[in-house]
């Protein structure tokens, strides 16, 4: 396994001054998306991934993100698989990236 993982306190501190070259990708459904996300994420549900490799560039970090984390795991595997090598998995999800931003839910 040669991708990583970041902590949620770690990419809250990162939202706002992300770099050219890390994307914040949320593997989540459209209907998980529309509930709460974060504005510097681009939506890609995991069942999609394959099909969009060419989207995704090798050379930029890609921090992958769902909702606790099981999927975003996956998909941070399947990537490192497929050969893209900066790729970070986000523990704890939106679930606990909502938690610290205090997001408001209906």
């Amino acid at each position: 396994m040669s991708y990583t993982h970041i902590a949620p306190s770690e990419l809250v501190a990162k939202l706002g001054s992300l770099a050219e070259d890390e994307w914040i990708v949320d593997v989540r459904e459209p209907h998980e998306w529309d509930y709460y996300h974060l504005d510097e994420a681009i939506l890609m549900p995991m069942n999609s991934i394959p099909g969009r490799l060419d989207e995704l560039p090798r050379d930029k970090t890609l921090y992958i993100i769902c909702a606790h984390g099981v999927r975003s795991e996956m998909v941070s595997r399947y990537l490192d698989e497929s050969g893209y090598d900066r790729v970070v998995n986000v523990t704890g999800g939106m679930a606990a990236v909502a938690a610290l931003l205090g997001f408001e839910y209906d």
